[in-house]
């Protein structure tokens, strides 16, 4: 059933996934990219990663956070030039919008590039600023050289992914509480081999889609050739219909979303090792050597594919409305240590017929 395409399995979708218009809000691009986001400013001291998050200023004076002059578009990026000595951490960005976007709200993440490579942890996300209470949604996340993209939810207990509608298979665990599996959440991974890494940049990159709805949460990708005709560009407005099936749903039957998720802020970040890609039994599954000692220390050769090439962030609201929340940009707690129970998740990976 899965051979069918997204769009044909469309009439299938229950009332749930019902078909709905958005209206552009807020849009992220070109020469003013940063201009409404925070820099964090310290080291990563919410995963153990072995970074320091610049601010502005040393972000713009290193060119690690800058509008590219010929492409117009957003590259963040760990260090690649600087040579690190042992005991010491490597720059890289860490950035979190100062404006909040409540349920009703779609944001669509358009790239040419991620990061990727040994020791590298990127995520697209977002999170409430009381988090966990608040809920989170990784729309975009993955370490060292996976081959795909993982979508996953973190919340407070008592949501969970139940009768999803979505085309993924890949499951790795439907309890979203952070007290459960050291915070692993519920997550997702796409089966696409160009959501990540290597192939996503051969293949130009695409587009993540993250719908936050009382209905549901729910993330499309597609890749450059098959963006949807409706929003490319900066189409002023779309309905979900002309998306298909997302592939991956977490739907509110089993996961009050008014209940479990609050306005959230934006943010990309980049860390190095941590919790996640030096994880035991992570890390050597796609590299070699020792995480911090071979890669994070020496000359940044190692980083020359870490980093974001962003064309956009878009953000949608339910037509008619707006769901922009001004704010001050906050940037929360992941729980540390999370990642012990994502490896678990990971490592007994279940496969979940969908549909």
């Amino acid at each position: 059933m899965l051979s069918a395409s997204p769009l044909a399995l469309f009439a299938l979708l229950p009332s749930a996934l019902a078909a709905t218009t958005y209206d552009m809000v807020k849009e992220y691009s070109g020469s003013n990219f940063f201009d409404e986001w925070t820099f964090y400013g310290n080291f990563d001291n919410l995963t153990n990663g072995d970074a320091i998050f610049v601010t502005e200023s040393v972000a713009s004076s290193s060119k690690l956070a800058y509008v590219d002059p010929t492409t117009n578009r957003a590259i963040i990026k760990v260090d690649n030039t600087s040579t690190v000595v042992f005991n010491d951490k490597r720059n890289t960005v860490r950035i979190s919008s100062q404006d909040e976007f409540s349920v009703g709200s779609v944001w669509i993440l358009d790239a040419y590039h991620v990061p990727y490579g040994c020791s590298v942890w990127p995520a697209f996300w977002s999170q409430a600023p009381d988090w966990p209470t608040g809920g989170e949604i990784d729309t975009f996340e993955h370490w060292n050289l996976e081959s795909r993209n993982q979508m996953t939810l973190h919340t407070d207990p008592g949501c969970n992914q139940v009768s999803p509608v979505q085309t993924s298979t890949i499951v790795n665990s439907t309890d979203c509480s952070h007290l459960d599996n050291s915070n692993a959440g519920c997550g997702v991974e796409d089966p696409a081999l160009d959501s990540y890494g290597a192939q996503f940049a051969a293949a130009q990159g695409g587009v993540f889609i993250t719908e936050f709805s009382e209905s549901g949460i729910s993330v499309w990708f597609f890749n450059r050739s098959a963006i949807p005709t409706s929003i490319s560009g900066n189409a002023s407005s779309f309905s979900t219909s002309d998306l298909g099936v997302p592939v991956a749903n977490w739907p509110t039957g089993g996961c009050a979303i008014d209940t479990f998720f609050k306005a959230q802020h934006l943010i990309f970040d980049i860390t190095l090792c941590g919790d996640a890609a030096d994880a035991p039994n992570v890390f050597n599954q796609t590299c070699s050597g020792v995480c911090y000692t071979d890669y994070v220390v020496g000359n940044g050769s190692a980083y020359n594919n870490a980093y974001f090439d962003v064309a956009s962030v878009r953000v949608y609201s339910v037509s008619g409305t707006n769901t922009i929340v001004k704010g001050n940009s906050a940037f929360g707690v992941r729980a540390q240590g999370w990642v012990l129970g994502a490896v678990a998740a990971l490592s007994g990976a279940f496969l979940v017929s969908v549909l």
